[in-house]
C-alpha cells in the first residue's frame, strides 16, 4: 500500500471541495466491524471474485461505490444475507494498484452519507438503491465550534493518558476547522467502538454528533484515570503485582 499513500490534508480537502451527484443505484461492499465516513480515506484490499468484478466495473465508470457495515444483530433473521446497516457512505476510488495475482489495493475517499432504500441485486455483486443524506448544523456555528475545540482537547487528553504517540491523523486534525468534517474524520480514525461509530454515522445533527463523541471520550478518559491510579508507579508489565 506504500505506493497508494497520499497526503492526508490534500486528499481530504479535495473531497470537501468535490461536488458530485450520487447515482440512485451504486455497488456496495458490506463489511463486518466497519463504519465508513464522509471525508475519510479507507485503504481496501480487494481479493474476492465478486469484488474484483465490482472494482473493474466502477473503474470503467464513475469510480463510486458504497461501504456499509454488517449488521450482526440481523444475521440470525430468516432470509438475511450480509444484512447492512440502514446508513452507509458512498466513496470514490482515489487510487488503485492491481497486483499480478488479480487482487488490488485501493484508497476509497468518503463523499456522503446515504440511506439504503433497497437491495437491487446480489449477483454478481451487491448493488443498492440509495438516498443521499444531508447533515444539519443543529446549533449555531459558534456553539459547534466550541464543541469542536472541546472534542480536540479530549482527544489530546485521551492520547496523553493512554501514553500513545501522536500520529499523522492526530496532527492533521489540528488543521481541520469545520466541525462536521472534524467529528467525522476523528470518529472514523480514532473511535474504537464500532457501535458508537455507526450511531455517529446515522446522526445527521452535527451538534448532537459532537456531543455524543465527546460524552464517550469523557467516559474513556475517566476509565484511563482510574486505571492509572490503580496501577500506581508500576509498569504495564508489573501491574499484575500491584
Amino acid at each position: 500500500m506504500a505506493q497508494l499513500k497520499t497526503g492526508l490534508r490534500g486528499a481530504i480537502l479535495h473531497a470537501m471541495e468535490l461536488e458530485m451527484t450520487i447515482p440512485d443505484v451504486v455497488p456496495v461492499m458490506t463489511l463486518p466491524n466497519t463504519t465508513f465516513f464522509p471525508q475519510a480515506l479507507m485503504p481496501l484490499h480487494i481479493f474476492e471474485p465478486r469484488y474484483r468484478q465490482m472494482l473493474r466495473d466502477v473503474l470503467a465508470s464513475n469510480r463510486l461505490f458504497a461501504v456499509a457495515g454488517l449488521n450482526l444483530a440481523r444475521l440470525a433473521e430468516a432470509g438475511q444475507f450480509e444484512p447492512p446497516y440502514r446508513v452507509a457512505s458512498v466513496g470514490i476510488v482515489r487510487a488503485c494498484q492491481k497486483s499480478s495475482n488479480g487482487t488490488s489495493n485501493l484508497l476509497l475517499q468518503g463523499l456522503c452519507r446515504v440511506e439504503i432504500v433497497s437491495i437491487v441485486q446480489d449477483e454478481p455483486y451487491r448493488r443498492i438503491e440509495v438516498r443521499a443524506l444531508a447533515s444539519e448544523a443543529g446549533a449555531s456555528a459558534g456553539e459547534n465550534e466550541t464543541l469542536r475545540r472541546e472534542l480536540a482537547r479530549l482527544l489530546r487528553l485521551k492520547s496523553k493518558l493512554a501514553e500513545t504517540n501522536p500520529n499523522e491523523m492526530t496532527a492533521f486534525l489540528k488543521s481541520v476547522d469545520d466541525p462536521e468534517a472534524f467529528v467525522d474524520i476523528a470518529a472514523f480514525s480514532l473511535c474504537e467502538d464500532v457501535r458508537l461509530k455507526q450511531r455517529l454515522l446515522e446522526t445527521l445533527d452535527v451538534h448532537r454528533r459532537l456531543e455524543l463523541f465527546g460524552s464517550r471520550l469523557r467516559v474513556e478518559i475517566e476509565q484511563l484515570k482510574i486505571q492509572r491510579k490503580l496501577q500506581g508507579p508500576l509498569s504495564d508489565d508489573d501491574v499484575a503485582n500491584n
